[in-house]
Parts: C-alpha cells; structure tokens; sequence
C-alpha cells in the first residue's frame, strides 16, 4: 500500500517533518529539486535547454533549486519569476537570491528562446481558488510551447484534492510528486494533466499518514502476494468456502456464469448458482463445476435453507427487477447471517428501501457504478465524480457496509479505514459483464475467509489487473468480461512465482 494524501495533508506532514523532526525546510527544498532532476533524467527527458517557471511560494522555491542544480551541471537553465517579490515565501526568497548571485538569467517577462523543456514550478499543493490574470495566461503560453513539459509535485492549476481543474492548468508529461503522488494526480480530470506520476523520497516519512485515515492508499502489482489469502497443504474444498450466487433472472445466464466462474478463479471452494429455472441447461453446460439450484417462483422456504448453507452469498447480478426479485433481495437482506455482496440489480431494488441495509446482521459489501450509487444516495454523477471520496465516507458512515465504488477510478470504503483508490485498469474493460466479474472476485475473496474491506480492495484491484492483462493480450477494443478472469488467473500466477521467489 501507498498513501496519496491531498494537499493539506501533505502540509501537515511537511510541518510536522520541520517541527517536530527537526529537517529544515531548505534542506527538504534541495533534497526536492535534487530527486526532481533526477525523475526527469530516468523519463529522457532532454535537460540541455531547460525553462523552469516559478511562483512566489515553496513550490517556485523549490523550481529556483532546480534551476541552480541545472546550471550548475553545465545546463543552460533560465528562470521565468511569474510571482510576486512581495509575496516570496522565505525560503523561496533564499533560493531566487542564490539564482541570482550565480547569474542565472531570471526574467518576468515570456522569454523569447526555445527551450527543451518547461518545469512548473508555480503552485504547489495549497491552491485552492481558480487560475485568473496573469497567472492564466502564463499557463497558456507554456502549454503552447513545443518542448517537454514536467510539473514539480503537482500541475499548477489541478486541486490536489480533487483533481479538478481551477479555471486552466499546465499540462504536464511527467509530474514528480514529493514523498506521494497527490491524490488529485490520479483522479481525473487531473491526470489527464499530471501524465506520468512519480513519487520521491525527500525525507518526509510516509507513515506519517498511517493513523489517519482520511488519507486514501492505493496498491501497485507487487502488493497482490501479500494481500491474497492463504491456502494451506491440509484443506480441503470446505476450507475455501461455500459460495451462494443469486444471480440471473431468465434469460440472464451470462451474469450468473460470469459472477460464479470468477468466485471460481481467485480461489472459492464450492460455488452453488440460484437462478431461474431458465438458466439450468446453460450454465450446466458453461459450468460445470458449479451447482446449479432453480426456482420457478417465489420459494422462501428453500431461499432460506441456502442461505444456511451458505459461507457467503452474492445477490444481483442479472437478477431483473421484477417483484419476484424483490422478494428474494428483501428476504435475503433481512434473513442472511454470513457477508453479503450486493451488486447490480441487487442495488436497483435497494433504491426502493435502502433501510434494508441497516438491518443487515452481517457484513455486506456493495458495488455501485456511478449511476446506481446515483439512485442510492440522490446526488448527480458529476457530484460523485468531484467528491466521490466524501460521498462514500458519508454513505458509509450511514449505512454499515463496504461500498465499492466502480468508476475509472474505483474507490472503496469502510467507516475507519483509509479510502482506497485504485490506479490499474483501462478503458477495454468497459464492456457488459465487467461488473459481474467484479462482484464474483470480491465474492470469492470473502468465502476463503477475508475481511470484508480487505476482499473489496483486493478483488477490486485484481479485476484491474486483469484487465491490463486482457488488454496487453487482445487489444483495446477487443476485451469481453471473461477475458478479464482469464487476466485475473495470469496475476495470479505471477503473484504466485513471486511469492516462491
């Protein structure tokens, strides 16, 4: 796990770095331009002829320590001041002074030579007003220029909390993000700007944010050995859990299968299919290894003893909108006793009565996209996009339940747990089914004995890594949502030889 703190979290780091561990400002100022120099040199970018734009604050100080650095290393390095000299922080007065004293060329007006590439160097993390004036048209003339273009911690324009655009921003290739990537850095718009993110080391410790759990974390691909469950030589398929998909009204074979062969592929012992009887003959045929048990109509009776026998139940997937469906979600969200994801349909229906969650008796684990959280909570889907984060922490602090929230930046949340964002994923997996898949993963997850936010993370972020191996295998356009399980069992088996390793 990672952090990717917002802006005044960071701030808080950083004072605390300076308070209370004693490292001055200036000395994580040149540790900052040092490690920014060097991202730059491991991305290729050409450094011979560089422009480094700089504001008034901490983060222009920390573009003047690039510039020295730079020239100093035989660069011809120029400096464009788009600050105020009223407003230099101290520590950014020091540095522009340095600049100065060496003979640095530093102008405040657009400079008129070709450069190899622009740094940006003039918000930091704190802005939180729009881009207006001069400052505006200081951005656009740089995105304007034909040469690299790198940002120091973050684009200056991009909300680092939310990563919403502040009126205009610098469009950045390669953003060098000070101890953590920023959070508003991976969520779109914002990393449309940010481009390629790199976090360094400038001597502010990390887990600084590990008791706060506002913070959100993300996972990268070496994690996944670690946080997968354990299987053990002496077990047996009862060790994995017993798995009770309600899933597929008629005609809906497709989600059923998709949701039971995923629960299958990271790992769940035995997985038994409740479904219309219309679905039978299919999916005994597309699985075999699973159990497939059918209603007709409305049977609470037998609804209840699978529910009995059940580890764990998914309920959703294709599961129509019918009243029939609405009895079997009903009951089983006032009957179960063993953790319950709910996902699709499942969530449609609980639109009509969200109060069901609150009677719950185990934990539950929903999955919303972006429109079916809509539904759920009232607010707009451009309100969940720019507060996603703030909306999951107030939905769950009302309801008791992990909610996943799928998106091209999926986040997930539990009251006192860090939100987690995942970062992997593309845009071939926007296909039918996809959810599915997800909702089979995180199901399967929990069967083997899991947390419920612990599955939710996990199952979240090998559904996209499967699907980066889906697509680097057939393309962009091309991926279907079983492809996904099949890149799901890839990562597996790496994460697997690593864990040997």
């Amino acid at each position: 796990m990672r952090y990717l703190p917002d802006g005044i979290q960071m701030k808080s780091a950083d004072r605390y770095t300076i308070e209370q561990v004693g490292i001055p400002s200036l000395v994580l100022m040149e540790r900052a331009a040092l490690q920014t120099v060097s991202a730059m040199r491991r991305y290729g970018i050409d450094l011979s002829r560089p422009l480094i734009v700089c504001g008034s604050g901490n983060n222009g100080g920390d573009g003047f320590a690039i510039a020295r650095l730079l020239y100093e290393g035989g660069r011809e390095a120029e400096v464009f001041f788009a600050g105020k000299d009223s407003s230099l922080s101290e520590e950014c007065r020091i540095q522009k002074k340095i600049v100065e004293n060496l003979g640095i060329k530093v102008s405040t007006d657009y400079p008129a030579g070709e450069y190899t590439v622009i740094i940006d160097a003039i918000f930091g993390v704190g802005l939180s007003r729009d881009v207006a004036g001069r400052y505006c048209d200081i951005i656009g003339w740089m995105n304007k220029q034909k040469c690299r273009k790198a940002a120091v911690d973050i684009p200056s324009g991009i909300c680092a909390r939310t990563g919403r655009v502040l009126g205009t921003a610098f469009q950045a290739e390669l953003t060098v993000g000070m101890t953590c990537v920023k959070i508003g850095c991976e969520l779109y718009p914002g990393k449309k700007y940010a481009g390629y993110t790199e976090a360094v080391s400038i001597g502010i410790d990390p887990e600084i944010f590990s008791e706060n759990h506002d913070v959100c974390v993300t996972s990268d691909t070496e994690d996944i050995p670690h946080m997968l469950p354990k299987r053990t030589q002496d077990s047996h398929k009862g060790s994995y859990g017993k798995v009770l998909m309600i899933t597929g009204s008629s005609g809906m074979a497709g989600a059923s299968y998709l949701s039971a062969r995923a629960a299958y592929s990271v790992g769940a012992g035995l997985v038994r299919v409740y479904t219309d009887e219309a679905n039978r003959e299919v999916l005994q045929q597309l699985l075999p290894e699973a159990v497939i048990s059918c209603y007709h109509s409305y049977d609470e009776k037998r609804l209840e003893e699978l529910l009995n026998w059940a580890d764990v139940v998914c309920i959703g997937c294709g599961l129509g909108e019918s009243d029939l469906s609405w009895k079997i979600l009903s009951h089983t969200l006032e009957y179960v006793s063993v953790p319950c994801i709910v996902d699709a349909d499942g969530l449609n229906l609980l639109g009509r009565e969200k109060n069901l969650l609150k009677q719950v008796k185990a934990p539950a684990i929903l999955t919303p996209h972006m429109k079916e959280m809509s539904r759920l909570t009232g607010y707009s889907v451009a309100e969940l996009k720019e507060r996603r984060i703030d909306i999951l922490r107030e939905f769950t602090s009302e309801y008791p339940v992990v909610c996943a929230l799928k998106d091209s930046r999926t986040a997930v949340l539990q009251e006192g747990k860090h939100p987690f964002l995942n970062l992997a994923g593309n845009n071939a997996m926007a296909k039918a089914g996809s959810g599915d898949v997800l909702a089979g993963v995180i199901t399967g997850l929990k069967a083997q004995g899991m947390k419920a936010y612990e599955s939710a993370v996990l199952g979240v972020f090998l559904h996209a890594c499967g699907g980066d191996k889906a697509r680097d295998a057939k393309g962009g356009y091309s991926v279907l949502a079983r492809d996904l399980i099949d890149g799901i069992e890839e990562c597996l088996i790496n994460s697997q030889e690593k864990d040997l390793r």
